[in-house]
């Protein structure tokens, strides 16, 4: 796991001293090196987190004849398969490192070589013949990958934070991603919270190219008056799909079958990614993902499997009994720790890793797992992406059972439902349930899995930001367009199918993927998702939904191709989640801090806010019950983020 950037500039040899501010303040992604390389209108950076060839692996890396070079993050699993193909065509290798496989991929099958990866990844890759620039990112988006482009320069990075280095580019705040930073507690890709710095979207690839125009031109001088041309180089590039998910139900195989092949993909998944010449781990929090991780690394290696768990001592949020439990049966060596985090402490770091406003509070618990980890480890294994792939939220069961009520024409919903949930008093048991059933099925399951109402916004923002955000979207506040993409894209009839699908693309990728890659990544820690590899999704995507939920249980068929190897204790338990005791938080030590943060000259000045609304939520939550904390946290989390970024 590293930390890569990248420059082109058409008009200036790009400086040194610039690729290196732009590493360093990266060093936590790779406390273990850095490289640079210039040449031309070229140059590349490298933060390393050695993990696979401590000594050979170092970057950036170039070819045999150095007209290919590359700066990579992330690990490929099957790389020793790669090689040995490569091997039989002729190719020779120098090191024992996957960032050299690349390479050589790239020169036999060029941009095809991104299919023939297993794991995760983000990479640049220069090709000097070509003059042109390839970069591509993981099918999921477990690597991050941001860029900013104008005519003449190009520059990309791991974290945006380092093309911030450069000083002729602007922090200024992009009103739209704001919008959709309170309507999603994230900022959804292309864009970021910045104007004019994008994220690559997942399973995708770039090429940028150096072009050259040829312009007529006026030569003025005391001797003559004439024309000529001269050659302007500029930046273009191109962006492109080159993996998606596709739902195909292969119905002609039993429940035991699917079962079988579901436990054998699993296994080989896990066993790949033990991979290593650091020590690895995993997280164990007890819920049947980290559980089954935890099992199969159990099976395939030979020594005691490393396990860490973190815990509250609010118990409706601490699963540390349920991880004990596992570690026992598999004899796992475990640590845990039960922990009252100083959230006023950690919120600020948090604010400056992950470089925009991000609202999901299990950051902290991911944060805290992660620091206890690297005390022991260098790389870790979780169970990330079991929700979205075997239909693991509760929301899909709630989701299901309101579906069963779309038979009811959408107009007379609105009559039935809709009425009495505008007569019930905000707050009011029941009335959430009503207006939810009043909407059609997109529109309810973007409500259920959002926090910008319309109305809320509505208040929220000042009369000028307001403006503005209304102004950039055609007079709207917001219409979910970001989910709605993927939700109509998804053409699979089965409700269940178009949710998960619409989760796996959006909610995974910027939600727990961001948080687990940058809370692991300040603490230096590789983290890996077996439950995330691709062969792994695809199999799931053949398997019926009727084997995913049936008879009112969540990840019906993982828990039966877990059945006999894990606790019925584990598998059949209710579903907790990873979350944080915010409601206790901020009843206590965080209401005042949330006061003299958010009511502050300093937040006012900027303009942002209606302050009488947010003085208003805090009221609302401290003194009439209502759990607002998730809404404070975003505010919280968006003020730090301005003061780290926006006012400097």
């Amino acid at each position: 796991m590293c930390g890569i950037v990248g420059i082109i500039n058409t008009v200036l040899t790009p400086e040194r001293s610039l690729l290196e501010k732009m590493c360093r303040i990266m060093t936590h992604r790779g406390p273990d090196g850095e490289g640079c390389y210039i040449e031309g209108p070229i140059a590349l950076g490298h933060r390393r987190l050695s993990i696979i060839d401590l000594e050979g692996g170092k970057q950036p890396m170039s070819n045999e004849d150095d007209t290919v070079w590359i700066t990579f993050n992330g690990e490929i699993y099957n790389f020793p398969d790669v090689q040995r193909e490569l091997e039989k065509k002729g190719h020779r290798f120098k090191t024992r490192s996957d960032t050299e496989v690349i390479i050589h991929a790239y020169e036999e099958y060029g941009k095809e070589c991104i299919k023939y990866f297993r794991g995760m990844f983000a990479f640049g890759i220069w090709d000097s013949k070509k003059k042109e620039l390839f970069l591509a990112r993981d099918r999921l988006g477990k690597k991050p990958l941001y860029y900013y482009v104008d005519d003449r320069s190009f520059i990309f990075a791991s974290e945006i934070k380092a093309i911030l280095q450069d000083e002729y580019i602007k922090r200024e705040l992009d009103v739209k991603a704001l919008a959709d930073y309170f309507t999603y507690h994230y900022v959804p890709f292309p864009e970021t919270i910045f104007k004019g710095i994008h994220k690559l979207p997942p399973g995708h690839l770039m090429t940028v190219r150096i072009v050259q125009d040829v312009r007529d031109v006026q030569v003025v001088s005391n001797k003559c008056n004439d024309r000529t041309s001269e050659a302007i180089e500029h930046i273009e590039f191109t962006i492109h799909q080159y993996w998606d998910i596709e739902y195909k139900p292969d119905y002609s195989l039993s429940e035991q079958e699917w079962v079988e092949a579901l436990k054998e993909k699993l296994k080989e998944a896990v066993r790949i990614r033990l991979i290593s010449d650091v020590p690895l781990g995993a997280f164990l929090s007890g819920g049947i993902d980290s559980s089954t991780v935890v099992a199969f690394m159990s099976m395939v290696q030979n020594t005691p499997v490393k396990t860490f768990s973190i815990g509250f001592k609010e118990e409706d949020f601490s699963e540390v009994k349920y991880a004990r439990e596992v570690a026992k049966r598999f004899g796992t060596e475990h640590q845990e720790m039960v922990v009252e985090p100083d959230a006023i402490e950690v919120l600020p770091k948090l604010a400056w890793e992950f470089d925009e406003p991000f609202a999901d509070s299990s950051a902290i618990p991911t944060y805290y797992v992660s620091k206890m980890a690297r005390k022991y480890v260098t790389v870790i294994l979780s169970g990330d992406g079991g929700d979205e792939t075997f239909a693991g939220y509760r929301r899909y069961l709630w989701a299901r059972d309101m579906h069963k009520y779309d038979w009811i024409p959408l107009p007379l919903r609105a009559i039935v439902f809709g009425i009495p949930a505008a007569l019930l008093p905000d707050g009011m048991r029941g009335k959430g349930m009503l207006r939810h059933l009043s909407n059609g099925p997109f529109e309810r399951y973007a409500g259920l899995n959002t926090f910008g109402e319309l109305n809320s916004l509505k208040n929220l923002l000042s009369t000028d930001v307001l403006n503005e955000v209304q102004k950039r979207q055609n007079g709207r506040l917001h219409d979910y367009a970001f989910l709605k993409k993927y939700y109509d894209f998804c053409k699979h009839d089965d409700y269940l199918t178009k949710i998960q699908y619409m989760d796996t693309k959006t909610y995974l990728a910027e939600d727990i993927l961001t948080k687990v890659d940058r809370a692991s990544m300040l603490c230096s820690l590789e983290t890996r998702a077996p439950l995330l590899d691709h062969e792994v999704i695809e199999l799931v995507a053949r398997i019926p939904s009727s084997m995913k939920i049936k008879d009112g249980e969540t990840k019906y068929i993982l828990k039966k191709a877990m059945d006999g190897i894990l606790p019925d204790t584990i598998l059949y338990r209710k579903k907790m989640g990873f979350g944080v005791p915010l409601i206790y938080w901020f009843k206590k030590d965080l209401t005042q801090y949330a006061r003299e943060v958010l009511l502050s000259q300093e937040t006012k000045h900027r303009g942002i806010f209606n302050q009488s609304y947010i003085k208003n939520i805090l009221e609302r939550h401290q003194k009439k019950g209502r759990d607002l904390s998730a809404k404070i946290w975003a505010l919280l989390f968006f003020e730090h983020w301005c003061r780290n970024w926006l006012d400097t």
